[in-house]
């Protein structure tokens, strides 16, 4: 679906090869969601269920996988994806990367992930601040991730806790 943004990330892992380890899980044919959870704990070692849904959105943003009604299938394009590749996928793909690092070519200075979340929380759903009183707590976690992410793909160079382009 062009356009559409996903908004769950996972934990940022080592280095980019975590990608082609959880993505290698993957069916190609297309599996239930149940199925292709399961594949992810049992194969590529992801420590639950909700992780593993969380991990199959986000390589479905980064065009790594497909979702169909049939469930998540493994796409075969791109075979090897470089991270130039990932870091283009990731910024279109995934709700709040695009805006993270708009908001770091914007700072005159390099800012911590909570410095960055007072200035994203305007970017947060309505309709998230209202159907969870946590959710402060949930967006802050998932710009934190966004940051550790953009990272890893080379989009931004940490140092210290912060963050800058």
């Amino acid at each position: 679906m062009p356009g559409v943004r996903r908004k769950p990330v996972p934990p940022v892992p080592d280095s980019l090869d975590r990608v082609a380890e959880v993505r290698g899980a993957v069916p190609l044919v297309p599996g239930s969601v149940e199925d292709c959870c399961s594949r992810l704990v049992g194969r590529a070692g992801v420590p639950s269920r909700d992780e593993a849904r969380t991990w199959l959105t986000f390589l479905s943003a980064l065009g790594l996988v497909a979702e169909s009604d049939r469930g998540f299938a493994r796409t075969r394009e791109p075979a090897d994806p470089d991270s130039e590749t990932l870091a283009r996928a990731f910024r279109e793909g995934v709700y709040g990367a695009r805006e993270v690092l708009e908001l770091l070519v914007a700072a005159d200075e390099p800012l911590d992930a909570d410095a960055v979340f007072e200035e994203f929380r305007e970017h947060v759903p309505n309709w998230e601040r209202m159907r969870d009183d946590a959710w402060e707590r949930t967006w802050r976690e998932r710009v934190a991730r966004l940051l550790g992410w953009a990272a890893l793909l080379g989009l931004v160079r940490e140092a210290e806790g912060s963050y800058r382009t």
